[in-house]
């Protein structure tokens, strides 16, 4: 299948200065696609590129196969959805909805049912008549979204549009965006550095760092198989566990990892590279407690943190490492308890060095 947007060989440089490696990535139409990544990893750099507002040092970008590289923003049959709104103050709701439309010379007809239809998918037809000024953060944002909208453009690009916004709000305006989505059913390419937002949200998710990608897959994908140790850590909560591997293996013959001082049983046919060390990644859901003798490894409970639908514990390990866990509220365990761990070896990640 042909990629609805592609971006191919795509570099950005300022001087000296590296915004974007040479960098491929492919959008299926109808995809929603999140580009995550910390402060200065190159995500709004790529988006801006595509937009057109920003002209790239090498490569070529491409929309449903035309080669938009060099073609202004206004022409490139794309929506985009800013974090500061970029709302008119002086125009009712209705008139910021409709410009868009109207500077695209669209008839009066055409621009009074598109604007009533687009108020209406963000619910906030009872509204048109009033000005920016009288909304609320979230109402502002459901206006920029349908100014968008109205218009139905085949590719939708939001930069950090719920970065202003608290977390109930933003919790709700994630709920209303995938919403919106399925009913466009345009392609959605969307900035973020919040991380769980990208696993609400995304089809698919661009993890990116330093100016380059670093992996692309779906949420389960980078959440339960991360391809290396920035991805472990950047998405979600993770224990990074370091040691080396037993030459003589466990009883089933599968590898075992020497970490955390014990013995971690690997999944079968886990491929090893040489490496005098290895790093394995373990979710802090994973694990369940058992009696010290009975684990993989075991530890001292030193901090207990309620989160209200689970506990997290923070264990102190036989070699001096931490590790977090949660565990159900079921569970009564104090500080200074002894336990030990065991988890599903499926459950755990060998990564790359």
């Amino acid at each position: 299948m042909s990629a609805k947007l592609e971006a191919i060989g795509i570099a950005k440089r300022y001087g000296d200065s590296v915004a974007l490696e040479p960098t491929d990535l492919a959008v299926q139409a109808g995809e929603f696609l999140t580009l995550l990544g910390p402060s200065g990893s190159g995500k709004t750099t790529l988006l801006q590129m595509i937009s057109g507002l920003v002209a790239p040092s090498a490569g070529r970008i491409e929309i449903a196969g035309r080669d938009v590289t060099h073609v202004e923003p206004g022409k490139r049959g794309i929506g985009m959805v800013f974090q500061s709104y970029a709302l008119f103050p002086h125009m009712s709701v209705w008139d910021n909805v409709a410009y868009g439309l109207r500077m695209r010379r669209k008839s009066r007809e055409e621009v009074r049912k598109a604007v009533d239809d687009a108020l209406a998918m963000v619910r906030m037809s009872e509204y048109a008549k009033r000005f920016p000024k009288e909304l609320s953060g979230g109402q502002q944002q459901r206006i920029a979204l349908a100014r968008c909208f109205a218009y139905r453009p085949s590719v939708i690009l939001l930069d950090e549009p719920l970065g202003a916004l608290d977390k109930k709000l933003r919790e709700h305006m994630q709920s209303e965006i995938r919403g919106l989505h399925k009913e466009l059913g345009a392609t959605f390419v969307y900035v973020t550095h919040d991380q769980d937002e990208a696993l609400t949200l995304s089809d698919r998710i661009c993890l990116m760092n330093q100016a380059r990608i670093e992996q692309v897959g779906t949420p389960a994908d980078l959440y339960d198989r991360p391809a290396t140790r920035f991805a472990a850590g950047f998405i979600g909560h993770s224990n990074l566990l370091e040691g080396a591997i037993d030459e003589t293996r466990g009883a089933g013959g599968e590898p075992i990892l020497l970490a955390a001082g014990g013995r971690i049983p690997l999944p079968v046919n886990t491929p090893v590279a040489p490496a005098t060390r290895h790093t394995l990644l373990l979710r802090p859901e994973a694990p369940r407690l058992v009696e010290p003798q009975s684990g993989f490894v075991d530890g001292t409970i030193a901090d207990i943190v309620f989160f209200g639908s689970d506990t997290r514990l923070q264990l102190s390990m036989n070699d001096g490492s931490a590790l977090s866990v949660r565990c159900g509220r079921s569970l009564s365990p104090r500080i200074g308890d002894r336990v030990g761990l065991v988890w599903d070896p499926y459950r755990t990640t060998l990564l790359h060095a």
